[in-house]
C-alpha cells in the first residue's frame, strides 16, 4: 500500500507541473474559439467544448493551456467516475488513513485547467460536485473530510460535450449547461483538415492529404441516413499515418475509414465505393 501511495503521489506532482517553453501543440483556429477561451479565461469562466468525436476539442485545449501558460489536468470520464474519484479519498496506510487528493482537488489547489473529457459519461454525483465551482462561490466542498476548498484565482474548468451523441437519459442538465461559456466546434473546412493532416503526417503530400480529407466529406453525408457517427479528423489522420509506414491506400483506408465506423455491410459497402473512388489511384 505504501507503493501505491508513493506512486499516486508522483503522479500529483507530475500532473500540476506549468508546461514547458516552446513552440506547444499545433492547432489550427477554425474561427474566434480562441478569443472566446482568452476572454473566458480572464474573467475565469467556465468553458464547455461542444462538438462531435475527433473534431479537435481537446488538441484545442493543450493548445490553449500552453498558450495561458497554464498546468492542464485531464480525466476521461466513464460511467463507473464517482465523486471520489475526482476530489479524493481515504486510503489505508498501515495501520492508519491518509487523505489521497483526486485529480480535481489538485486543480482546484495548484490554479491549473482542469478537464473532464465526455463529461455526460460520468456518473450525476460527478456533476453534482463541479456546480460549487462554476458559479460565483469557486469552491469544492470535500464532504468526507468536512471542508471547503476556495479554488486558486488562476484555476479554469473546462468540460467536452458532443451533442449528438447522448440520449435522452444521458445527457446535461439544462442547469448544468447554463453554468458554462459554449464553445461550439465542428469539423473544419476541406483546406483547414488538408493542412492538419500534412502538419500531422509527416511526408504527406498535398494531393494524397486532399484526397482523404474529400473521402470524410462525402462519408459525413451519410451521418443520419443509417451511420452513427462520422468521419473524424482523427481517423483522417489515422489513415495518413498508415500510408506513410507503408500500408496501401486502399488498406488504410478500409482499416481506419471503414471498418471503425460500422458493421453494416451495406453502409461498408458504400464506404468502400467512396473510398475506392478516391484513393485507388493514389
Amino acid at each position: 500500500m505504501r507503493g501505491l501511495i508513493d506512486r499516486l503521489r508522483g503522479v500529483e506532482r507530475d500532473i500540476v507541473q506549468a508546461p514547458e517553453a516552446g513552440s506547444g501543440p499545433y492547432y489550427e483556429p477554425q474561427g474566434s474559439e480562441i478569443a472566446i477561451f482568452e476572454a473566458a479565461w480572464r474573467r475565469r469562466l467556465p468553458v464547455m467544448l461542444k462538438g462531435p468525436t475527433g473534431c479537435g476539442k481537446t488538441r484545442f485545449l493543450e493548445y490553449m493551456a500552453h498558450r495561458l501558460g497554464r498546468p492542464l489536468v485531464s480525466v476521461s470520464c466513464h460511467e463507473d467516475l464517482t465523486s471520489a474519484d475526482l476530489v479524493g479519498r481515504f486510503l489505508l496506510d498501515g495501520e492508519s488513513t491518509v487523505w489521497q487528493d483526486g485529480p480535481l482537488t489538485r486543480a482546484v489547489k495548484a490554479g491549473a485547467i482542469c478537464y473532464l473529457d465526455e463529461i455526460v459519461e460520468a456518473r450525476t454525483d460527478s456533476t453534482v460536485i463541479i456546480h460549487p465551482l462554476t458559479d460565483h462561490r469557486r469552491r469544492l466542498p470535500l464532504e468526507k473530510r468536512g471542508l471547503e476548498i476556495e479554488a486558486h484565482e488562476d484555476f479554469l474548468l473546462v468540460i467536452s460535450y458532443n451533442p449528438g451523441y447522448q440520449t435522452v437519459l444521458k445527457d446535461l442538465k439544462p442547469s448544468t449547461k447554463q453554468r458554462f461559456v459554449a464553445i461550439d466546434f465542428r469539423y473544419p473546412s476541406a483546406e483547414i483538415e488538408a493542412r492538419i493532416l500534412q502538419n500531422e503526417v509527416e511526408g504527406l503530400d498535398a494531393e494524397l492529404a486532399t484526397r482523404l480529407v474529400a473521402i470524410a466529406h462525402k462519408a459525413r453525408a451519410l451521418k443520419d441516413h443509417g451511420l452513427d457517427e462520422a468521419s473524424s479528423t482523427r481517423s483522417l489522420v489515422y489513415a495518413a499515418s498508415l500510408i506513410a509506414a507503408g500500408l496501401p491506400p486502399l488498406e488504410a483506408g478500409e482499416a481506419a475509414l471503414i471498418n471503425p465506423l460500422t458493421d453494416d455491410v451495406e453502409l461498408a459497402m458504400a464506404l468502400r465505393e467512396i473510398v475506392k473512388a478516391h484513393l485507388a489511384a493514389a
